[in-house]
C-alpha cells in the first residue's frame, strides 16, 4: 500500500533510471514539453487559436521554459494530428527576450538530418540535431517555425496559458519583435518538447552549477486541467508543474519536469477536442519522455464530473463507475511500473459547487474512487489533495482561497499547495 501523504515520504534514489536511461553526457532529460491534441477551432473560454486553418507563408514564434538546464539542447517537433505531412522550411531557437524578441546574439539554426528543412509524415514526430546552447535550469528559450507551404490543420496544445506570436514571411532569424507585434495566440503549435544534455553552463542557473555532468532525470505531470494550470495566472508559469519546477531548483535537484496535462481530459475516453483517453495516451505522452524517472497522476475529474453530459462536438461522456476509474489508474500504475518508472498518485479534488460536476451521483462516485485510491491501487505514494484542498466548514468543496472562481479549478495558491506536496513526496 502506498504511502498516503499529506507531508509526503516518497524517495525516489538518485540511481533511478526511467524508460530512457539515466541522462549522463551523452543522453537526453526532457526540459519542456506538452500534452497535443487535434486542432479545433477557438472558443470563448479559451479565445482563438490557429489549429484549425494552419500556416502558410508565415513563421510562428513560441517561447517555453525549460525546467532543467544543459550544454547541448534539441527540439521535438509532432504532426500527430496532421492531415498531410508538414512541410518545415526552417527553424531557430534563442534566449527569450522581451515579448517576441530574442535576446541579440543567441540565435541558432535548428537542422533535422545536417538539413535546415524537414518533411514530417501525418501521425509522426521528428527532433531536431542537437545544438551547442548552454541553457539553465528557468531559463525561458524562444523557437521560431517558418512554413512557406500550407501546413494544412495544425497538431497543437490549445491551453498554452502564453503568447505565442505570428508573422508573415521568414521571420526566423530575426530578433526583433515588430515583425510580430499584433497577431498572438495563447496556444503552443507542433511544438512537443525541448530536451537537454550535458552540464550547464558553470555558475548558470537558479540552481548552480559546478560544470559537472551530475544526474540528471525528468518528472512528468500527466493529467488533466488541474495540470494543464487552468485558473492559474495567464503568462506567469504558476502552473503547479511550473511551482513544483522552482522549488526542486530552489533545492539544488536536478530534476526537470514537464507538464503533460491537457485541458478537459478524460482517463477512459478519447474526445476530438480533449486529447486521446489518459489510459492510451500515458504511453507516449508520460512514459515516453526522454529520461523520465517518475510521473505524477491527477485525473479522473473530468470522466465522473462530466459523465453523461451531451456531445456538444467534442465526444460523448459516458457515464462512469467508481470501479472503471480505479481500473484506469491501475492500468497507469501497471505501465509506469513495467518500465522501473516510479509513480505518485493525487486523489480528485473537491468540486461541490461546480456547474453541471456537483450531482449525488457524482459526488458518491468521486468519494468512492479516493477511498479506493487511499485504500491501494499500487502508487508509490499518494498525495491526498482531496483532504489537502477540502473547505474546513464543508469536506466536499474546495477551501475559498485556492478556487480560481468556478468551484473545480484551482488558483495560483492551490497549484503552490499542489506544487509543494508534490516536492516532499519526490525527496
Amino acid at each position: 500500500m502506498a504511502a498516503i501523504v499529506t507531508a509526503a515520504v516518497l524517495a525516489v534514489p538518485s540511481g533511478t533510471a526511467g524508460a530512457a536511461g539515466p541522462a549522463g553526457a551523452g543522453d537526453w532529460s526532457a526540459a519542456w514539453a506538452t500534452g497535443l491534441h487535434h486542432p479545433v477551432p477557438g472558443n470563448d473560454w479559451d479565445g482563438p487559436n490557429w489549429s484549425v486553418d494552419g500556416f502558410t507563408g508565415e513563421s510562428v514564434r513560441q517561447v517555453v521554459r525549460v525546467s532543467t538546464g544543459g550544454s547541448q539542447l534539441r527540439v521535438r517537433l509532432s504532426n500527430r494530428y496532421g492531415t498531410q505531412p508538414l512541410r518545415l522550411t526552417g527553424a531557430t531557437v534563442g534566449s527569450s527576450g522581451p515579448g517576441a524578441a530574442v535576446r541579440p546574439g543567441t540565435l541558432r539554426p535548428l537542422t533535422f538530418r545536417h538539413r535546415p528543412s524537414v518533411t514530417v509524415p501525418v501521425g509522426a514526430e521528428l527532433v531536431s540535431d542537437p545544438v551547442r546552447f548552454g541553457v539553465a535550469a528557468l531559463d525561458r528559450l524562444t523557437v521560431t517555425f517558418y512554413f512557406a507551404d500550407p501546413t494544412g490543420p495544425a497538431t497543437f496544445h490549445q491551453g498554452g496559458l502564453t503568447t505565442t506570436y505570428r508573422a508573415t514571411g521568414d521571420r526566423r532569424s530575426e530578433p526583433g519583435a515588430d515583425a510580430f507585434g499584433g497577431d498572438t495566440s495563447h496556444s503552443w503549435y507542433y511544438l512537443a518538447g525541448v530536451d537537454v544534455s550535458g552540464p550547464p553552463p558553470r555558475g548558470a542557473g537558479r540552481g548552480g552549477s559546478d560544470g559537472r555532468d551530475a544526474a540528471r532525470d525528468t518528472v512528468v505531470a500527466f493529467g488533466d486541467s488541474l495540470t494543464d494550470g487552468y485558473g492559474s495566472t495567464p503568462g506567469a508559469d504558476n502552473r503547479y508543474p511550473d511551482q513544483l519546477a522552482e522549488r526542486l531548483v530552489a533545492g539544488g535537484h536536478r530534476l526537470g519536469v514537464v507538464n503533460v496535462g491537457i485541458n478537459g481530459n478524460k482517463l477512459l475516453a478519447d474526445s476530438p477536442c480533449y486529447g486521446e483517453r489518459g489510459v492510451t495516451r500515458f504511453h507516449r505522452d508520460a512514459l515516453g519522455q526522454p529520461g523520465v524517472r517518475a510521473v505524477v497522476v491527477l485525473i479522473g475529474t473530468n470522466d465522473i464530473g462530466g459523465g453523461g453530459f451531451p456531445d456538444f462536438g467534442c465526444g460523448a461522456s459516458p457515464v462512469v463507475t467508481a470501479a472503471e476509474v480505479v481500473d484506469g489508474h491501475r492500468a497507469l500504475v501497471r505501465a509506469a511500473h513495467r518500465q522501473g518508472i516510479q509513480v505518485v498518485g493525487l486523489t480528485i479534488p473537491p468540486w461541490k459547487g461546480a456547474f453541471g460536476y456537483d450531482t449525488p451521483a457524482n459526488e458518491a462516485v468521486r468519494d468512492r474512487v479516493n477511498d479506493s485510491l487511499r485504500a491501494g491501487v499500487g502508487y508509490d505514494a499518494l498525495v491526498d489533495l482531496d483532504r489537502l484542498l477540502a473547505d474546513p466548514a464543508d469536506s466536499d468543496a474546495l477551501r475559498p482561497e485556492f478556487d480560481a472562481g468556478d468551484r473545480l479549478h484551482l488558483n495560483d495558491a492551490g497549484a503552490e499547495l499542489i506544487a509543494t506536496e508534490v516536492a516532499r513526496a519526490l525527496r
